[in-house]
């Protein structure tokens, strides 16, 4: 369940217990009733009635009030689900938009600590991978700075936000570019470190590859749009970026272009597969704009992005057939 505090002034507020009669939220009560003041009301509405209740609170109140998500560790007395509700929770999404807007945002912010993250998990993934060291490079993907902005990129075509969208496409860009140019000149320093078993096997690409990495993607999406945070660990070790690229910079560095163009290709092939399966996993789960111009400009950026991604994972997999 998720707990909603509304605060505005008197006259718009008077509207909110009417939208709570119409979505079905049986559990609201006043905080406080100041007629010159801010007045405040609480909410505690399912997860899946929380979506519809947010954009009709917001459709009445507009950027005068303030609307506060909160998520209770427990209720009690427990709520008594029908067979229908439960149905309805199995089929929905636990996270509002707003929630995952917020949660996703984050991992698209191009700042100091992105840059770290990045820079360190070069060094833990580079060192891992020529030494041949699982654990470690596992710990780099664990780490995972690369993800949060392929993930922001596929819920800015979701909404229609273009100014997300440009976050996410430079954080992405300047992510992999400080990797790989990081892993390039430990590749130029420790030349015959870069053979190892470990890195030549992010070199070897095929049709598993595409599958893995489809499917890994779907999953990161799907633990964040139900919340289950748990899952994304996991995940993140599955949707791998920063090994691929760190094997690719230390590869070329060491003068093995052919091996670090299959390592590049490898790395081709998770982005694209993680976009494609985070934009249809998002378009399944039915995150899209609260309004309808918005919603409008989201349909034509999905369908571009859609045809992008579709194309580009075509050529790869004829490169890997190629390469076979």
């Amino acid at each position: 369940m998720k707990l909603i505090t509304v605060i505005s002034d008197p006259i718009n507020i008077k509207e909110v217990p009417a939208i709570a009669t119409k979505n079905n939220i049986e559990s609201w009560w006043w905080g406080s009733r100041e007629p010159g003041g801010a007045n405040s009301i609480y909410l505690l509405a399912e997860h899946e009635q929380s979506q519809s209740l947010l954009d009709s609170l917001y459709g009445v109140l507009g950027p005068k009030g303030k609307i506060i998500i909160s998520v209770p560790e427990a209720v009690l007395p427990r709520p008594v689900e029908s067979d229908t509700a439960v149905k309805k929770k199995k089929d929905s999404t636990t996270t509002t938009r707003e929630e995952l807007y917020e949660n996703v945002v984050k991992g698209a912010d191009l700042d100091g600590t992105y840059l770290l993250l990045v820079v360190l998990s070069t060094f833990v993934a580079a060192i891992g991978l020529i030494k041949d060291n699982l654990a470690v490079i596992v710990g780099a993907m664990v780490i995972a700075p690369l993800l949060g902005p392929n993930i922001a990129l596929a819920l800015s075509t979701a909404l229609g936000d273009n100014k997300l969208l440009w976050r996410a496409l430079k954080s992405n860009f300047v992510g992999l570019g400080v990797a790989i140019l990081l892993s390039y000149l430990f590749g130029i320093i420790w030349p015959e470190s870069v053979l190892s078993t470990e890195i030549l096997a992010r070199s070897d690409v095929g049709f598993d590859s595409v599958a893995l990495a489809l499917a890994s993607g779907a999953a990161a999406v799907l633990s964040m749009t139900t919340g289950l945070s748990s899952v994304l660990v996991g995940v993140m070790v599955a949707v791998a970026l920063l090994p691929p690229a760190v094997s690719m910079g230390l590869l070329f560095g060491g003068g093995h272009i052919s091996e670090a163009l299959g390592s590049g290709l490898l790395l081709a092939v998770n982005i694209a597969c993680i976009n494609l399966s985070a934009k249809i996993v998002f378009f399944l789960k039915g995150i899209k704009p609260r309004t309808w111009l918005q919603l409008e400009k989201a349909k034509q950026s999905t369908a571009a992005y859609l045809f992008f991604w579709i194309i580009s994972l075509g050529v790869l997999i004829l490169a890997i057939y190629l390469s076979g």
